[in-house]
């Protein structure tokens, strides 16, 4: 069984890098941190302790292990605890509002391994110069979210990992991370850093630093002088207008390069900038200014993000030497459909995933890659899908049309017909008065809405077989012009969304695999009766704001596996019994009479829907 401290140990390894990831989503995303102040420092001295001695006390606001963990997070501290047992290995003094860290009190854990201080309101003042090179022991250093404006002067060369994010760095002291050989991590996201503050010994002697993080702060260019043995850099959010200059040729174990929400162009990346990087696989060059996909790519790449550009053409000079390339994300940029050459993906016989959607295509780019199983293809303003579009992409599984121009009368009754594989469809936002024909059996998911749909004919959804969700909300569906049993046709549906049509009754002949119906926003004003007696396990009623009158409500007894009743804006606008304030009444307890095998509906009924309306788990039907 492990010990407490090693548990805690793991919890806070664990623990830690979820939070540095989380500060810098918010920082992509333009957050941030609060700024605090912070105050000098005192000195003192602490004497070593052997193994396993116990020295000094567990300050009264904290937990301490025996095996030498003591947790104080947010325990409302203002100073760094006088006392602590000698024998402490992990401090956890985060979220507190620290100040000054004493070198007196580093010198009475001088077994200290871990130390986390973030998210206090620690100033350079308040540190001790070269205070912590005590800590003989210390690998792990958390000071992130403080108002440092210096870098420690001097840190123990046992030191794994270090995090002085989000602070107010300018630059970086060569003995803060130099001459550390156990060194793999430093975290130094959400500074104020420039080139000029991060000299070229900065990580001189730390040769096995592996992750390095400088994104969102003030670089012009990559520093020069990086650890060789990095295999992720993050450079993002930064001011990058160069990569020339063999930036990135002494780091050839790098595999992860992040360069998202720069100021680079096409003269900013040239042919022999990645010369050296032959083992990079994930490229991020989203959110800058480049027009065409840059030349020289690492041949190993495996992800390509050029999203959020201005890139107007895709041709094999940019993309031709990307064998090992899976994934391609060229979505909001100018791409036009002449513009993709046909050679442009003839050697890219990895790639799975293509998204090209937001750009200026007018119809399906001719060539497209043949092992292709997710395309995305949204919001374009493509008119028209001809019979051979698609015919070279068998494996496709998961295709996006949404949100185009596409019309029935535009859409060839073979488009699909070859997608063997295809389980996802999307037409959403198109202007189809019909479902499309032609098919394909695997199709799993069909999602139509916000079109003009208003015939489902007899065999409109025939040769289904493995649908399960059909989406066909925001239409103008009506009930007369759906086929009597045109359900019946989708012996594996669960979820069916027909709100937002023009229905005056619930269909009839529902699956029995249905699970969720959404029938919201319609003019249904009546429920035939025997309208659920095919779906046995039914889950979800949507029936919200239609006309219904207060007595359908014995319509749903029996249905012992439906969890949720939506009834919302019927019966004229005239609440249930009870169902007002919640509160007592005839909805609620009670000692009234029972039918066998459930509870009076008088009761249930409204007790669910005042369930539905709160938000709350819906209770079943009482058994007797």
């Amino acid at each position: 069984m492990a010990s407490p401290l090693s548990a805690l140990l793991l919890l806070a390894l664990l623990a830690l890098p979820a939070a540095r990831d989380a500060a810098q989503d918010r920082v992509d995303d333009g957050g941030g941190y609060e700024d605090e102040e912070g105050e000098a420092v005192e000195e003192g001295e602490g004497v070593l302790p052997s193994p396993g001695q116990r020295q000094g006390s567990c300050p009264s606001s904290c937990t301490c292990s025996p095996d030498g963990a003591v947790e104080c997070a947010g325990a409302g501290l203002d100073s760094f605890p006088a006392s602590l047992p000698a024998d402490t290995q992990l401090l956890s003094l985060q979220n507190n509002q620290i100040e000054v860290v004493p070198i007196a009190a580093l010198k009475r854990v001088p077994l200290l391994r871990t130390l986390n201080l973030q998210n206090n309101l620690i100033t350079s003042a308040g540190l001790p110069a070269d205070g912590f090179m005590v800590l003989k022991e210390l690998q792990y250093l958390y000071l992130a979210n403080n108002k440092l404006t210096q870098t420690p002067g001097s840190l123990p060369a046992s030191l794994v990992s270090a995090d002085l994010a989000a602070n107010f760095l300018t630059a970086i002291s060569p003995g803060t991370f130099g001459g550390k050989p156990d060194l793999r991590s430093v975290y130094l996201h959400n500074n104020r850093l420039t080139n000029a503050g991060i000299p070229r010994d900065a990580f001189l002697g730390s040769d096995a630093v592996e992750t390095l993080i400088l994104s969102s702060n003030s670089l012009t260019r990559a520093p020069l002088g990086l650890p060789p043995a990095l295999q992720r850099l993050h450079l993002r959010n930064n001011k990058l207008h160069s990569l020339s200059g063999g930036a990135f040729d002494q780091l050839r174990d790098l595999r992860e390069l992040y360069l998202q929400h720069n100021q680079l162009n096409d003269r900013s990346v040239d042919a022999k900038t990645f010369t050296h990087s032959r083992r990079l696989e994930y490229l991020d060059l989203s959110s800058n200014n480049l027009t065409l996909v840059p030349r020289g790519l690492p041949a190993r790449l495996v992800i390509l993000h050029l999203e959020r550009n201005a890139i107007a053409a895709l041709d094999s000079q940019g993309l031709g030497r990307l064998r090992s390339l899976e994934y391609l994300l060229v979505h909001s940029n100018r791409v036009r459909a002449h513009a993709v050459g046909a050679a442009a993906f003839r050697n890219l016989r990895r790639l799975h995933t293509l998204h090209l959607y937001s750009n200026e295509l007018n119809r399906v780019p001719r060539s497209l890659p043949a092992h292709i199983k997710v395309l995305m293809l949204l919001h374009n303003t493509i008119h028209e899908i001809r019979a051979q579009d698609f015919a070279a992409t068998p494996e496709l599984a998961e295709l996006n049309l949404s949100f185009n121009r596409l019309s029935t009368k535009r859409l060839h009754p073979r488009a699909f017909t070859r997608l063997s594989k295809l389980a996802s469809l999307d037409l959403t936002g198109n202007q189809l008065t019909h479902v499309p024909v032609g098919l394909p059996a695997s199709l799993e998911v069909l999602r139509i809405q916000q079109n003009h749909v208003a015939v489902l004919g007899n065999g409109a959804l025939s040769g289904l077989p493995a649908l399960r969700e059909l989406m066909l909300s925001d239409n103008a569906l009506a009930s007369k012009t759906i086929a009597p049993n045109i359900w019946a046709q989708l012996p594996s549906l669960t979820t069916l969304d027909l709100s937002s049509n023009a229905l005056t009754v619930v269909p009839s002949s529902l699956p029995a695999s249905l699970e969720y119906l959404y029938l919201q926003n319609n003019r249904i004003n009546s429920i035939p009766e025997g309208a659920f007696s095919t779906t046995p396990n039914i889950k979800g009623i949507f029936l919200r704001y239609n006309r219904l009158p207060p007595h359908v409500k014995d319509m749903f007894m029996g249905l012992e596996e439906l969890q949720v009743l939506d009834l919302t804006g019927n019966f004229d606008g005239t609440p249930e019994p009870g169902a007002d304030d919640g509160e007592g009444g005839d909805g609620e307890g009670g000692d009234g009479d029972e039918e066998e095998g459930m509870g009076n509906p008088q009761k249930e009924l409204p007790q669910r829907r005042r369930a539905v309306e709160r938000g709350t788990s819906v209770p079943r039907p009482q058994k007797t």
